[in-house]
């Protein structure tokens, strides 16, 4: 008999990461997209007098420039730290499943 007879299913199954089903995408992708929106709203679609309004201050610009920082630091932070899944097994039945499951 070899040694290899006996194999862990771990060995042969590799945990993967969530990749694009981490919720920090979703929540990076939406803070950047509403991000962008205001800093072209802004830049481009703010008047003066909503400006003086605001004490001079353009809020839809520095608003979207904050979440776009905030978008940049969720996508770094999921591809620096992935969530890593762990293989599941088939074959041995779960006891945290309701029975007939």
């Amino acid at each position: 008999m070899s040694e290899n007879t006996t194999s862990t299913p771990a060995a042969s199954e590799r945990p993967h990461r969530a990749g694009a089903f981490d919720i920090r995408n979703f929540i990076g992708a939406l803070m950047g997209l509403y991000g962008v929106i205001l800093v072209v709203t802004g830049l481009f679609f703010t008047s003066e007098a909503e400006i003086e309004q605001a004490a001079d201050v353009n809020v839809n610009l520095w608003a979207g420039l904050a979440l776009v920082l905030t978008c940049a630091f969720f996508l770094t932070w999921a591809r620096l730290r992935p969530v890593v899944v762990p293989p599941s097994s088939e074959d041995e039945p779960s006891d945290d499943r309701p029975p007939g499951h």
